[in-house]
């Protein structure tokens, strides 16, 4: 027995002990963590140093966490569960591959906790009472596929990560982590958040071609890469993880991108996000919990819907796997993939839990389908189930030899590419210092009625020389209010005319009070139709939600391309001509107001799919701040 094996054995035989491995992508060598384990309530209380001396920290996070930021969660128990890395080696892949045991694993009574059928019925109801009544672009519902394993767990933890080191490529980690009464095996294609050096890096992944039986050609790819629905997921991960980023970024947050990430049997299409932060770890990782990809937009609406139809708690599924390493700073770096693409293994009970994004184009047994697809994928690579030929896309399919990594091709690279065309240049490049902006030295307060667009909106007001704020809705004092020079009553889910949400009470209480003084106020999106309906213009439900549509409308004189996130619109007759409101010729929508001391906007100016977005909403403030 080598040496490498050796050791694997006494940690599967001591019960007690904790250990990780990890491989990362392109990386010849898998490392071993071990050392004793702490469960901790909170983030904060993550030990990274002990007795004043800096300690290397592995973390499981679960899904509950995300209560830290007052979202809703069902606490099912699962633990903050942190690894205090005693010893951290290295080891070659082949050793490792030499060492782990080999034997598939059987399972017994597979299947998924629930129905195709009753799957769907969920995804119809999700899109038609959720997305159809506003409360938000796309939200992911999971089901778990569940089996019976009658051999020894720590083993199984061994041959499940053989198995995807082996037949698995691609994955940004390949992991197992091994502790009393919790046992994952994962090959996640995602980082969620990285923090190296003050840099902070999110990779928003979205949009799953699953390669077809006996390989996938250019053509098939090619028609993923057309898709409408595919392409608007992705543009709508990325806004809602930019507004992470714009919380702990000083600058923001850019964009790179997009790439192709390939795996054995799935490809997804990426963006890479890049910023600049002083935060603490822990709370960098607080701010941007949870990944849209796996939860929604916008996240605290994702979280209430995900409780609402979600039959059972999602332990660590959507959570985040964290290394803490002490670096030359006297702080620490992190490395957070998501939990996905992961096997878990407790009591003798295999879960793999999946799920789709649900957007206004979904068709219910597409997304069924999807989940038989991830579950697939992870099931194939551990050996549960029979295995799809892995294959590359082929640039001629009736040519041996002709295997080329997807982003290679010419076609498929300028496919990708064109993307960026439909996006604001203000997010893809480097933003100049806003001290000189065209509204230096005044204030700004940012009302946040529930959808973290603010933390975008503030960026871009900072950008235009604005000291902007962002208060939540129910945290809004008048005194705070009145003292501002420009009030930005921000945007939000829901119906505008439900008079039964204190939320909604208290947005038409700002937009009125501000109103009535006179004072400077930019309306978005929800408090856009506040104020509509505050000037006696009629609301009303569109025909088909406008979630993560980008339309070229009228503002006031210039055509604008503008990203929206709708279900309701203001709306006045198509051949008015009213002064102070810029609508649809057609069907009378209303895109935008202004009058005195105010203007509004329907669509997200912040929103990566605005190309005319800041100057658009430079003419806005202007308007409203009584300039020129």
């Amino acid at each position: 027995m080598t040496d490498t094996a050796a050791l694997l054995a006494e940690l599967v035989e001591d019960a007690d002990a904790s250990f990780v491995l990890i491989a990362r992508d392109g990386a010849q060598s898998v490392e071993l963590l071990t050392g004793p384990t702490r469960d901790v309530d909170l983030l904060a209380d993550i030990p990274l140093t002990i007795d004043g001396t800096p300690r290397e920290v592995f973390a499981m996070v679960p899904y509950r966490q995300v209560r830290e930021r007052g979202f809703e969660a069902t606490d099912d128990g699962t633990p903050l569960r942190c690894l205090i890395v005693d010893e951290h080696r290295d080891f070659p892949l082949e050793d490792m591959l030499a060492a782990l045991p080999a034997d598939p694993v059987p399972l017994k009574d597979a299947g998924f906790d629930i129905t195709d059928e009753d799957y769907a019925e969920v995804v119809s109801r999700v899109i038609a009472d959720e997305i159809g009544r506003g409360e938000g672009a796309n939200f992911v519902i999971r089901r778990d596929y569940t089996a019976t394993v009658d051999a020894d767990e720590r083993s199984t933890a061994l041959a499940w990560f053989r198995a995807l080191l082996t037949h698995e490529r691609g994955a940004y980690w390949t992991f197992a982590v091994v502790t009393p009464g919790h046992i994952a095996v994962g090959a996640s294609p995602e980082a969620h958040v990285v923090a190296r050096d003050g840099i902070v890096t999110m990779n928003p992944i979205s949009g799953t071609f699953r390669h077809p039986a006996g390989g996938a050609t250019k053509e098939t790819l090619i028609d993923f890469l057309s898709s409408t629905k595919e392409t608007e997921e992705l543009f709508m991960v990325v806004d809602e993880e930019l507004k992470m980023m714009s919380a702990v970024c000083s600058d923001g947050g850019r964009i790179t991108g997009p790439h192709l990430k390939q795996m054995s049997r799935l490809t997804h299409t990426e963006y890479m996000l890049r910023g600049r932060s002083r935060l603490d770890p822990r709370d960098i990782l607080r701010e941007t919990m949870f990944a849209p990809t796996v939860t929604g937009s916008p996240m605290q609406n994702a979280c209430a819907v995900i409780r609402r139809h979600e039959t059972t708690p999602r332990g660590y599924y959507s959570g985040v796997a964290a290394l803490f390493t002490p670096n030359g700073e006297g702080g620490h770096d992190v490395d957070a993939p998501i939990l996905i693409r992961t096997v878990y293994l407790e009591d003798g009970r295999l879960r793999v839990p999946v799920g789709a994004t649900l957007v206004r184009h979904s068709d219910p047994y597409g997304e069924v389908s999807e989940t038989h697809g991830k579950a697939a994928g992870v099931l194939g690579a551990i050996g549960a189930i029979p295995r799809d030929t892995a294959a590359a896309i082929k640039a001629d399919p009736d040519e041996p030899g002709t295997d080329t990594p997807l982003a290679d091709d010419p076609e498929v690279a300028a496919l990708l590419a064109s993307r960026n065309s439909r996006l604001a240049e203000f997010w893809l490049n480097p933003q100049e210092d806003g001290s000189t902006g065209p509204f230096a030295g005044r204030t700004a307060l940012v009302v946040d009625a529930e959808d973290r667009f603010t933390t975008m909106l503030a960026h871009q007001l900072r950008h235009l020389g604005l000291d902007a704020r962002i208060v939540p809705w129910h945290e809004a004092q008048d005194a705070e209010i009145d003292a501002a020079d420009l009030l930005v009553a921000g945007p939000g889910p829901g119906d505008p005319r439900d008079a039964n949400s204190p939320r909604i009470a208290r947005m038409r209480e700002l937009v009125g009070h501000r109103l009535d003084q006179g004072a400077p106020l930019l309306a978005v999106c929800l408090s856009h139709q506040i104020l509509a309906d505050r000037l006696g213009l009629d609301l009303a439900p569109l025909a088909a939600p406008h979630q993560g549509l980008q339309k070229t409308v009228p503002v006031f004189g210039e055509d604008a391309s503008i990203g929206f996130y709708n279900t309701f619109t203001a709306r006045v007759s198509p051949d008015s001509e009213t002064t102070g409101v810029s609508a649809d010729a057609d069907t009378g929508d209303v895109y935008a107001l202004r009058g005195d001391g105010y203007a509004s906007v329907q669509g997200h100016l912040e929103s990566i799919l605005s190309r005319d977005g800041i100057r658009t909403l430079e003419r806005l403030i202007e308007h409203a701040l009584r300039i020129g």
